[in-house]
Parts: structure tokens; sequence; C-alpha cells
């Protein structure tokens, strides 16, 4: 059976015992997840992995997360119609399994899992391992990989909650004005690079080794500044926001009033 590499993974029973290492006792591995997976099998009750049948469910192991991918876009900007080729690789996805959670190297304190089966995350275009599962597209990604979690089928700013250490930055994408005076309309600088907005959400931090959050240093509201480069576009209800990481933020940017 041909198994991708990359992707840690557990054909186990639920009812299997395994020794845990890091803690010295024996437990089962069914209490090393907090949730079951919610698995279909396909018509005939079988399971499938990349083409190939498979006894059971696979178990993510240790902090990789399954989702099932959501439709790539299929339209452009302008509203022409994209061949399959060109559509953009799909980055949002719901979770149907994860893992309990991976073990920090000094301390041994789990560092759970921050999503749960059901949720709708958002993760990086390049992050995680394409399957193809009991026929259907999924992705096995890390869950340091998800940037936003929600409810729902789409993201709406009021469902949308940044993941553990990122903070959600509303980004203006105004007309622009040089030197000399000249107005330049936003279409024209599409691809630069913002790095400066209004903080909108806020994670709950970022965990330390003792498994405790580290609260985010800037608050809702807070203009803020960050590397070049550091955050990742999102579009939420039409409008432009950027995921950045809290360890990424420069400084606040103190405001004269207008």
């Amino acid at each position: 059976m041909k198994l991708c590499a990359a992707v840690i993974l557990a054909l186990i029973p639920s009812s299997a015992m395994a020794f845990a290492p890091s803690f010295g006792r024996r437990i089962s591995v069914s209490s090393l997840f907090s949730e079951t997976p919610t698995i279909t099998t396909r018509p005939d009750g079988s399971y499938s992995l990349d083409g190939e049948e498979i006894r059971g469910p696979i178990t993510p192991m240790g902090n990789f997360v399954l989702v099932r991918t959501k439709d790539a876009l299929s339209a452009s900007v302008g509203g022409i119609l994209l061949p399959d080729s060109s559509k953009e690789r799909p980055t949002e996805g719901e979770v149907v399994a994860h893992g309990p959670g991976k073990l920090h190297p000094h301390t041994g304190v789990r560092i759970t899992c921050p999503v749960t089966i059901g949720q709708s995350v958002l993760y990086g275009e390049y992050d995680g391992t394409a399957l193809k599962y009991n026929d259907e597209d999924m992705q096995m990604i890390r869950d340091d990989d998800i940037m936003l979690y929600y409810s729902g089928r789409s993201i709406k700013l009021e469902t949308a909650t940044p993941c553990r250490d990122y903070v959600l930055v509303k980004i203006e994408k105004d007309n622009l004005e040089t030197e000399s005076g000249i107005v330049v309309a936003a279409s024209a600088t599409k691809d630069l690079e913002d790095c400066q907005g209004v903080v909108v959400k806020v994670g709950e931090g970022r965990m330390c080794s003792t498994g405790e959050f580290t609260p985010s240093p800037v608050s809702v509201g807070d203009e803020v500044k960050y590397r070049d480069y550091a955050g990742s576009d999102v579009k939420i209800e039409g409008e432009n926001y950027q995921c950045v990481r809290m360890v990424d933020i420069l400084s606040v940017v103190p405001l004269t009033d207008a």
C-alpha cells in the first residue's frame, strides 16, 4: 500500500492499548483523542486512502488535523469563469478528525488541539498534504497552520476567531497619493504589500511550555505595524483583512486625532 510519508497516520482500533513514554504509564489509545472522528465510509461501507483499500478509518497523530477541503474559487475578480487548472488551491476546510496535540519537547506538557470536529478552518495556501480519503478531497495539516476557525458554511467576521497567537488586522485599501499629488487607484497598487492596519480580533495567546497562554500584546482597536510579508490575506464579507502572528507585530502606532 502506498502511503504519503509526509503524513503521520495510525490505523489502530480505538480499543487498542498503547504505552505513553512521556508519562510512563499504560493508557488507552482512545483516551488520547478529545473527540471521535466523524468519517463517513464509502457507499459500500469500505475505506480508501489515495485509491488504496484500507481496513478502517485513519487516525491523525500528534497535532495533525484532517480537514475536508472546500471548493476552490471558480471565478476571477472580474467574474470570468476559470478552468479547473487555474483555480486557486483550497485553503478552507471542515475539521473531520484531529490528534491529541503535540508534547512540549522540554516539559512533556501536551499542547492540545485548538479546534473541534465540525468547525471550519482557514490555513495557509501551501500548508499540509493532500489526501484522497474515501473518494473525497481532504488535507492533513498541523494545528500550527490554522490561522482562523469559525462555525457555519462561510466565514463571517462575528464568527471568525483567530487561532491562538494570530491577530486579525483590518486593511484599508484606499486610493493613494504620490508626492507630486497624483492620485493612484487602489487597483494599481494591489500587488503592494500591506503591513499596517487596525486590530479587530485577537486570539487567546501563545501557549508556553507550561500549557498556559501568554496574552496578546495588542488589543482590539490598536493600529499596528508588522513585518513586511508577515500577513496572510483574508477576505471576509467583502472586506480586506490579514492574519498576523503576534511575534511579527513590530509596534503599536499612536494616531493623531483627526
